[in-house]
């Protein structure tokens, strides 16, 4: 039997999150929380615990946040982003534009796997065509274009492509370069990298890997000497490992995590903005006719979401409203709007439109954002009060949602979703989400359906724009564009939070919500 909680007063954050613990155990049927680990990490050994399985070391279909820190402490790029999201040099020593469709790319000299192979121009482009090919890519989408890549001499090549890319040093940096004879249009869940740890052991199943350090890392050499990466999801889970010393860092906690433990002896908290917008997104592969098909019945919905209590008392103040398409902590962000709470104008737009006893099937994965089940719950209260019932199906993750998302397994409605920029740019974003096509449409490798010429055109101009003020120009042009479809019931830029115990220092949080491994010391 659940009990209500006691006192003369129960704010609603309080109801909402009996709502959405309550809504939650119903559905699981369970208590159960999953079993934390055993052990204590040794003097040498770093360990965390990740709210989301992490299962593949190789990035072209996933780059959720807690698999960026593992994925690039063993593969890396010719490039990578930096302090204030800006592209640096890792195994190239040269990239620059050299043309209006030509970069010069020179590769570090002596750069070698944890193997002792070499690095040769043959791995990037093997690269990417291996991005290019794996159907439902996560980064394929990112490139207005794949570039050709043109041998000079042995370190030497020209990335050459058809119109201008010029942010291509930004774009490389998420092709992660793996030797050409192991590459494959899939996730690689082994082999080697030029990073500084190798994979010893991995369980995909379990999302639990074994690293040790790379003797042959080019660069700086990594003080700690191995990482025990687990997944544990039940976040609760995760922070008594982490209060007992049985973990070192977990990341992405929720609100109340986070007062739960700042303050506490031996633990710390880092935080940081964030490249990551955080979506209820609406399908676009409805049929015309479709209530959802027309942008004013989603304009309508959207205004059933009171997102300022979503903020204050649900997520307590830990992430912003979105007022765009794209977070504000982006360059080439445009603020284009405001989501506004009026149930009655919802109520009455949706009359006048003709939309009567519809019903909203919202999905998502389990772990997609803090406070995720608590965000569902709420919004089934608040459609309900506007007369639109809602159903919630919860993915766990390692799940199928993907094949729904797709449109192949089930339909659905609202999904509840995150994307980043992991160039910290907005036209990234924008490629990624809104640039579909219907040859695009036709392999489900688009945003959810979305495919709106019109709007697709806008990016690909601002994507091909060399020029910088022209490019601001086109860029607001294009966010303005899909904002106006309203894509989004409601939108939301969280910041990135992780904790780690005391003993552990070196943790420089990026807005990605990564950290370089190879930067990380431990106490004695």
């Amino acid at each position: 039997m659940t009990v209500l909680p006691q006192g003369s007063e129960i704010s609603r954050r309080r109801l909402l999150q009996f709502g959405a613990a309550a809504g939650f155990l119903l559905g699981t049927g369970s208590l159960a929380g999953c079993a934390g680990p055993t052990g204590l990490p040794g003097p040498s050994t770093l360990t965390l615990a990740l709210n989301r399985s992490l299962v593949s070391l190789d990035n072209k279909l996933n780059q959720f946040d807690a698999a960026v820190t593992v994925q690039r402490s063993v593969r890396q790029g010719l490039t990578a982003i930096g302090p204030e999201t800006k592209p640096v040099l890792v195994l190239a020593e040269r990239f620059e534009m050299t043309g209006p469709t030509e970069w010069t790319v020179t590769l570090r000299e002596g750069i070698r796997y944890s193997d002792g192979s070499p690095v040769k121009i043959e791995d990037v482009s093997t690269a990417l065509k291996m991005y290019k090919q794996v159907q439902g890519s996560f980064v394929a989408g990112f490139f207005p274009e794949f570039p050709a890549v043109v041998p000079v001499d042995d370190r030497t090549f020209k990335m050459v492509s058809k119109k201008p890319v010029p942010i291509l040093d930004s774009l490389m940096s998420m092709i992660l370069i793996t030797p050409a004879a192991q590459n494959k249009p899939e996730e690689l869940q082994e082999g080697v990298g030029t990073g500084p740890y190798m994979v010893t052991k991995f369980n995909r199943g379990a999302g639990t890997y074994s690293l040790k350090r790379n003797e042959n890392y080019w660069g700086p050499k990594p003080e700690i000497e191995n990482v025990e990466v687990r997944f544990l999801p039940e976040e609760s889970s995760r922070v008594i490992a982490l209060r007992s010393g049985e973990v070192d860092i977990i990341d992405s906690i929720t609100p109340d995590s986070r007062e739960q433990l700042a303050g506490l002896p031996g633990v710390k908290l880092k935080e940081a903005s964030s490249l990551r917008l955080n979506q209820i997104f609406f399908n676009f592969r409805k049929p015309a006719g479709h209530p959802l098909a027309d942008p004013r019945v989603r304009q309508a919905l959207s205004m059933a979401i009171d997102g300022e209590a979503l903020v204050k008392d649900v997520l307590v103040d830990s992430v912003t409203q979105a007022e765009g398409v794209t977070p504000s902590s982006l360059t080439g962000y445009h603020k284009t709007g405001e989501y506004v709470y009026d149930p009655e104008k919802a109520k009455a737009t949706l009359a006048e439109l003709g939309v009567k006893n519809l019903t909203l099937k919202i999905i998502w994965e389990t772990g997609e954002f803090p406070s995720d089940t608590s965000v569902m719950e709420a919004l089934v209260e608040m459609f309900g009060a506007i007369g639109v019932k809602a159903e919630l199906q919860q993915f766990e993750p390692g799940g199928n949602i993907l094949a729904w998302r797709q449109g192949k397994q089930g339909d659905w409605d609202l999904l509840g979703n995150g994307y980043p920029s992991p160039t910290g740019l907005a036209i990234t974003m924008l490629q990624g989400m809104y640039s579909g096509t219907p040859e695009k449409e036709k392999t489900r490798d688009t945003y959810q359906g979305y495919v709106i010429p019109e709007v697709a055109a806008k990016i690909q101009a601002a994507s091909a724009e060399a020029d910088p003020a022209r490019r601001t120009e086109r860029l607001n042009d294009a966010q303005q564009a899909v904002w106006d479809t309203w894509p989004c019931a409601w939108a939301f830029v969280p910041k990135s939070v992780l904790a780690h115990r005391e003993r552990v220092s070196g943790i420089n949080l990026a807005p990605t919500n990564s950290y370089p491994l190879v930067d990380v010391r431990l106490e004695a």
